[in-house]
Formats: C-alpha cells, structure tokens, sequence
C-alpha cells in the first residue's frame, strides 16, 4: 500500500510539471501538411461531440431471433448482436479494420458472411464468421462484394474481379463449404450484381447498372450460366431492387413510364411492368417481401424524409406505419416470422435497430446509442430551403439554424454539399457537427443541387456530362444569393465543404465565387477530370465515364479539362484545406496533391490532411477525430471571427 501511495504521489508531481495543455497526438498515420498543432484545450471542449455512437441494422439472426447491428466501441465499427429489444450489445467481430456488411444465411441462421476490406482499399474481401475468426472464403486480393442469399439460405450470390481486375463476374458459394465456389456468370462491366434467386434456387435475376438512370435486368440459368434480358434493353429504365415473392412473381421498383421510381410487378417474359402501390410523386427506394408473400414492406422517400408503408399484394392497399418517428430509414429487412427491422436516424437521434410489427403496426427500439452524454433533443430539425436556380430550376437543402437565443444577430454559415453525385442530404444526426450549432453558433446548409437523387430522374441528369456539369455549380450561387438576405446569415461569414464528387464542388465554389466565401475544405475530392478518370480503378471507370463524361474522346477530354478546378487553380484565392485517403481507390490521393501543389504555388495557404490507413473517407475514430479538430481550428482562423 505505502508503494501505491508512493507511485500516487509522484505520478501527481510528474503531471504539475507539465503545462496544462500541451497539442493533441497525432494519430501515427496520418500526415498534417501545413497544419499547424492541434491544442490540447480544443480537443477538451469538443470532446462529448466525439463520443456518439449509431448502430446500423444489419439483418435478423433466424435461430435466436436477435439482431445483428454495426456499431463502434473501439476505433472501428464491428458486429454486435442484440438478443431483443433494450438489450446489451455483443461484439461478434474483433478486427482492425471496420466491417463494411455482414448477412445470416436466411431461414437457417447457422453462418454469418462478413464483407471486410484493409484499410478502406474497397477490394473486400468474404469471410465466413467462426467463434470470433473471419475464414476467407475469396481470394485474398480482388474486390469481392456480397450480393444475395437463396431462399432455402444454402447459396451465396457475390460478385467478384478476381478474373481480369475490372469486370464483375457473377460467383456463387456455400459459405459451410468454400471449395464449392464457382463462377456461373462471366460479364462486362463493373455494375453486375445478383438481385434476388428464383424460389426454387435454379435460377436468378441479375441486374447491371449501367447510369443512375438505366439499369438492365436478366434471368440467370445458374446451371448453365445463360441469361436471358428481361424487357426492352433499349429503353433508358431504372431498376432500383427486384425480389421474387414465394409464389414467383418478381416484384421491382422502376421508373418506367414515370419520373420516379415506383414499387410493382415485372412479368419476366414480357418485361411488362405494372406498378401497385400508390404512389406517383416520391420514389420508392426500397422493400423486402415477407418470407409468406402476404405483404410487403417499402420506404418512401418524400423529399428526403422516409416513410414506411405496408402493401398487401391482393388488394393494392397500402397501410402507413404512423408509430414510427418521422426520420430516414434504411437497412430494411422482414425476418421469417414478419417483424420488419430497419435502422432509423434523426437530427435529434443518430442511427438506432426499430423494428415494426406487421398486424398492429407498434414499434421497437432495439439500440439507444450514446450521445456522449448530451441532450440529443436539444438538436435542432432543419428547415427545407427551396430557392429558383439561375435557369429556374427549383432546387433545396436543408438549413440548420442555431438557437436565435443563445446566439442572436447574424452567424456564420458553412454550406455541406454532398457526394455522389448520385446522392441527396437527408435531415440525419449531425454528430460531431451539433458542436458547431450548439457551442459555436454555426449555421449549416446541405444542398441538393441538380444531379441529386431523390427528386426524380429527369432532375438527376441534369448535370450529366462535361457540357452540363458546372449547372450544378451554378446553383450553389442562387443558394449562396438566398441565404445571403437571411436575416439570421452574415453574408460576410459563408465557406463551403463537401466530400468525394462533393469535394468536386468545394473547390469549384470556391473558384467561383471566392469573392464571396471565407474559405473552402475539400474532402477527397476530385480536382481533374481527366486524371481522375484516369486512375480511378477500372473495375469503376467506365460506370463513371457515363456520368462525368469519356476522356479518351478529344472534344470531352478537352471539355474535361476545361472545367476542372486545376486548370483554374490561379483563381482560387481563399484559404484551402485539403483531406485525402491514402488508399481511396474512387478518387486517388494524387488529385489531393497535385491541387495543393498547385494553390500553393499562388501564394495561397493550403492545409493538407493525408491519412494512410483510409479510403474514400476516414472509418477509424482517431482519425475522424483528428480531422474534426484540424477542421474546427482552421474554420477559426479564417470563417468564424466575431460573435
């Protein structure tokens, strides 16, 4: 005891020798380029705003009837099972690197397949889940994604490029047996998956995503690996999810004969699609029949809020789910015994495991993630912002505000644009974020501009090609016009961020209308159009062509480069900072550099955030923290001022 005491003591002295605060460490792989320390002090103040936690849905255990979710409890979200609702959460999986999906083999529940890549390379790898041990089931080297189990829940569909490196060929396996892996489809293209088997096992339908607004269908022999079209392959048709009822109808949601996608029968023999539920107006993004054919559980994407419907196939009716929160819905699943589970999200709840009965309709929460120990209901429900584009396209976002009476008068506002460009903001927690809203008095915007998903596919293509794609730029500017006669936004306090095609936007922006924003923070972002095209990984090279444009054609390399935010680099003027993945196989780390290289050469000051051990976005806790102080300190020194 009087050893302890001894050690206690002087532990005590050895830490008033060292000055209150000092800098935070930095993880070890990642490299600050220009970035100065972080302080101690800051990190101290955020720090609750780190801790939050989700837990993603991931599908039904058949044998005990629990759940299996993804959630964080050290660096990484892992699996964890939860035996029923309330119930504590048992981490199944032990690996350095996050679990990108997992899935039970359906009816039987006796083997789970786990999806996990190193170092966010994408090139995942399957594993069969064996008393806490991952057992390989692919090759160990290409980009390998689980697709669909068959209904009896022997086979496993996955797509593999094991063959060539860029194509998806179509693999099946019985994850109990690896050596009977085989391949039943051989392909082209890098958009191939296999959406659902026929009841009785002998065949499949296979979709290929060809662009956001054109998927192909066909019926896969599995013995013989034939494949039939389904329908007219010539029509511009999007196919969203297919699925066979027990009795064989295949069921879809497509956007044929309509601008949104829509939930209905496809004949696979004549291609005729009819459509069944409801709705006309909003797309419906997804569904899952249950196991008896009785219902059919879909989500509604109603301008970004979700809404859960339940369609009886006989009669057409569909019967709204009023009990569940008004929030964003994904990870839709109905077990074999009809409780639908899904993982709901909210700005005033991050992500959490519901689940809904089908008779009654009540609802149960499966997770309550931890929020660090804040109120997560003093977070603020955005507003939806709705303004006319520079052509009159209308075009939204949603908009933070923060509260008038803590922080009155005008405020600084940060506009959030997001990737894709096949994607939308949603009004989902804002984690970390809620620090600049509920301690700084930050305004925060998240932009849909044209090209985003989820207001119907002629809006989705109005940014295809290099001849379009600076309209979507364009509409930053009638969002930056509005926001700017907000009496509640200083016009003199915007700056802008945005990730991935997003980080596209970030920099143009900031090239635009530089006269206008504070400064910019680019998130693996694309800075060439044409080197980008270039050396992102073939096996997505050709899918990206269809949306950006062809480098190899002379008047859309020409075009490409024309537009890209390096060839305008000189006017680029305000402060800048980067982050990269050093593994991101979408958009490689030499467009971060080459950029930075390029501002600095001007005289401008550029930040540069490269982590080694990430992708296309920071998974690992250290490294998102890190990136979130380095963030904070640079939209101090050159956004927030003032009040």
């Amino acid at each position: 005891m009087r050893h302890a005491l001894f050690l206690l003591a002087a532990a005590s002295a050895a830490a008033l020798a060292v000055p209150a605060f000092a800098d935070v460490d930095k993880p070890a792989a990642m490299v600050a380029d220009g970035v100065p320390p972080i302080p101690d002090e800051l990190a101290a103040a955020t720090r609750p705003y780190m801790e939050f936690r989700t837990a993603g849905f991931l599908g039904w255990n058949p044998q005990t009837r629990g759940i299996a979710v993804s959630t964080r409890f050290g660096n990484v979200n892992q699996v964890h099972e939860v035996a029923s609702p309330g119930a504590m959460r048992r981490q199944v999986t032990f690996e350095q690197d996050a679990i990108a999906g997992a899935s039970y083999a359906p009816k039987v529940g006796d083997v789970m397949v786990v999806q996990k890549d190193v170092g966010g390379s994408e090139f995942w790898q399957l594993y069969r889940l064996e008393r806490g041990r991952l057992i390989l089931l692919t090759d160990g080297k290409s980009r390998n994604e689980i697709n669909t189990w068959s209904h009896d829940g022997r086979w496993l569909a996955y797509t593999s490029t094991r063959r060539n490196g860029a194509d998806s060929d179509l693999y099946v396996v019985d994850p109990r047996n690896p050596s009977s892996n085989r391949m039943v489809a051989q392909v082209k293209g890098g958009g191939w998956a296999v959406a659902d088997f026929a009841p009785d096992g002998g065949s499949a339908v296979v979709a290929n995503y060809i662009s956001v607004n054109k998927t192909d269908l066909y019926r896969l022999d599995l013995a013989t690996g034939r494949m039939t079209p389904i329908g007219d392959h010539s029509k511009p048709i999007s196919y969203g999810a297919a699925q066979f009822a027990p009795n064989g109808t295949l069921w879809v949601t497509s956007d044929e004969g309509s601008d949104f996608q829509r939930l209905g029968r496809l004949d696979p023999a004549t291609g005729r699609f009819t459509a069944v539920a409801p709705e006309t107006r909003w797309d419906v993004e997804s569904f899952d029949v249950s196991e008896d054919g009785r219902f059919i559980a879909y989500v509604v994407n109603e301008a970004g809020t979700s809404r859960l419907r339940l369609l009886d196939p006989r009669t057409g009716k569909a019967r709204a789910v009023a009990k569940l929160p008004v929030r964003v819905v994904s990870g839709l699943e109905v077990s074999p015994w009809g409780e639908i589970g899904l993982t709901l999200s909210s700005a005033r709840s991050p992500a959490d495991a519901y689940s809904v009965n089908p008779a009654s309709l009540a609802v149960r929460r499966w997770t309550q993630s931890e929020t660090g120990g804040l109120d997560p209901l003093v977070n603020v429900e955005p507003q939806l912002v709705q303004v006319r584009s520079f052509d009159g396209e209308t075009v939204s976002g949603f908009l933070y505000r923060p509260d008038p009476a803590r922080f009155p008068g005008k405020r600084p506002l940060l506009v959030n644009i997001h990737g894709g460009p096949e994607g939308q903001s949603r009004p989902g927690f804002q984690g970390r974020n809620n620090y600049y809203l509920n301690e700084l008095g930050v305004a925060l915007f998240y932009p849909n501009v044209r090209g985003s998903t989820g207001f119907g596919k002629r809006f989705v293509a109005l940014d295809n090609g290099p001849s379009l794609r600076e309209n979507s730029v364009k509409d930053i500017g009638a969002f930056l016009d509005t926001l700017a006669r907000d009496p509640a936004v200083d016009p003199a306090r915007m700056a802008v961020t945005g990730g991935s095609y997003g980080g596209y936007m970030c920099y143009a922006s900031a090239i635009r209308y530089g006269d206008r924003l504070k400064a910019a923070n680019c998130i693996v972002a694309i800075s060439n159009w044409v080197t980008f095209l270039e050396n992102t990984q073939s096996y997505r090279r050709d899918l990206r062509r269809v949306e950006y444009g062809d480098e190899r054609d002379p008047a859309q390399r020409a075009r490409l480069t024309e537009i890209s935010p390096l060839s305008r680099a000189k006017e680029l003027r305000i402060p800048l900072m980067v982050q990269t993945g050093g593994n991101d196989p979408r958009v490689p780390p030499s467009e971060a550099e080459q950029m930075v290289k390029a501002v600095r050469a001007n005289g401008v000051p550029a930040w540069h955030l490269l982590a080694q051990d990430e992708g296309h976005g920071f998974a690992k806790k250290a490294n998102q923290d890190f990136a979130f102080w380095a963030s904070l300190l640079f939209w101090q020194r050159n956004l927030f001022g003032g009040n």
